[in-house]
């Protein structure tokens, strides 16, 4: 009996050490560094050869794995992702990029006067509208450096904008949003008569948008079918045609499973409406939903936190790039395609605009001009010509 219990003992001694041991034991490490790989900029991750390491960093979009490294695209590299994936599997020293990466150059321009940020914050303004209006009226401070600002004249404004016009190539779209941010200050927040109105307005270039065909679409999504957040996001983007702000803006509670429905809320122009949710894509929702929990926004980078623009921007480039994918990609163009899309398939222009939540349905007509079974089904008047000429 004493030696039983010695040998119980023994053992429960022994599993407890162990898992001492266990919890104690030195983590595996992935040290980062900028480098070159076939003439390409990238991060270098050498990971000292662990297998685990090895195979989740070959997973990594682009990655080329040699030896104990793993080269990742520096374009498309984001720290704080990448620590998110592998903290709990190693220690990283990230210390070379971090001390090596550019510094933010620090910015010299005046600081906003009273009244402009509470203003827009006030009527409500869309955030990127503040970051917008913000940026841009601070430059037109510097501009005017010196000067009481209150004191421009609308002549000198003209001035201004035919010099960011002539010296810095700014577009039309960038000149009207810039002439709204002037004239914002003076007739919002001081409350002058409409004195900016007569500076010129510059015509916006009738440019038809970029598309991607569904083969493309196809393509990107079978990429990224591993991850499934981003998976998710993308599929939304088409297949309802959100804004990537409505759609990083979406809430769990958004998603109206019975009736294959999204709910916007406040989407541009502050209006809420509803749009498709692909049936499909239900079943791959329910499934993140089951692994990543989303508590105050449907997608979120970290608890509570949505994920940016920028991060979903620079995946989606990624993983167009991986599909072999080489126009210019940017997240507004799958709503491109979903518009366009449903006009090839038949559906009435002005379903297409409630949808998209256009408020003139001359924006929609836009997509019907590069709708391809649209054109497809226009016969050029030379084809008569030339099956004349066929059956002499």
């Amino acid at each position: 009996m004493a030696e039983f219990l010695y040998f119980c003992c023994w053992r429960v001694l022994f599993f407890q050490i162990k898992s001492i041991m266990d919890a104690y034991r030195p983590k595996q490490r992935i040290t980062l560094s900028f480098a070159k790989w076939n003439g390409r900029n990238c991060i270098a991750a050498a990971y000292g050869g662990d297998e685990a390491l090895r195979q989740s960093l070959s997973c990594e979009p682009s990655a080329i794995v040699t030896g104990d490294t793993a080269y990742l695209p520096a374009e498309d590299f984001v720290l704080a992702e990448f620590l998110d994936r592998y903290v709990k599997m190693a220690f990283i020293d990230y210390s070379a990029i971090k001390e090596t990466a550019p510094r933010k150059e620090e910015d010299k321009r005046p600081p906003l006067p009273e009244g402009y940020l509470e203003k827009l914050q006030q009527v409500r303004y869309s955030d990127h509208t503040v970051r917008v209006y913000t940026s841009y009226f601070r430059d037109f401070q510097q501009h005017f450096e010196g000067r009481k600002i209150e004191t421009v004249t609308p002549g000198e404004i003209n001035d201004y904008l035919l010099y960011l016009i002539h010296e810095k190539n700014i577009s039309s779209c960038q000149q009207n949003q810039r002439i709204n941010a002037i004239k914002f200050y003076y007739e919002k927040v001081l409350g002058q008569e409409r004195r900016c109105y007569k500076v010129n307005r510059a015509k916006r270039e009738k440019t038809l948008p970029d598309v991607l065909s569904k083969e493309e679409i196809k393509k990107i999504l079978d990429v990224t079918v591993t991850d499934l957040r981003f998976f998710c996001m993308f599929s939304i983007l088409y297949s309802a045609g959100l804004r990537i702000s409505e759609l990083l803006e979406l809430k769990p509670g958004d998603i109206n499973e019975s009736r294959s429905l999204i709910r916007v809320r406040q989407g541009k122009g502050k209006k809420d409406r509803y749009t498709l949710l692909s049936r499909p894509l239900m079943k791959k929702l329910t499934e993140y939903n089951r692994l990543y929990k989303p508590k105050v926004w449907l997608f979120e980078h970290r608890p509570g936190e949505p994920f940016t623009e920028s991060i979903v921007s620079k995946r989606l480039k990624a993983a167009a790039r991986e599909a072999g994918i080489t126009k210019r990609i940017y997240p507004h163009l799958l709503r491109h395609s979903f518009a366009t899309h449903l006009l090839e398939q038949g559906t009435d222009i002005k379903i297409v605009k409630e949808l998209m939540g256009h408020n003139n349905i001359k924006t929609t007509e836009r997509y019907v001009h590069i709708a391809d079974t649209f054109k497809s089904n226009i016969k050029s008047p030379l084809d008569d010509l030339l099956m004349e000429e066929d059956e002499v």
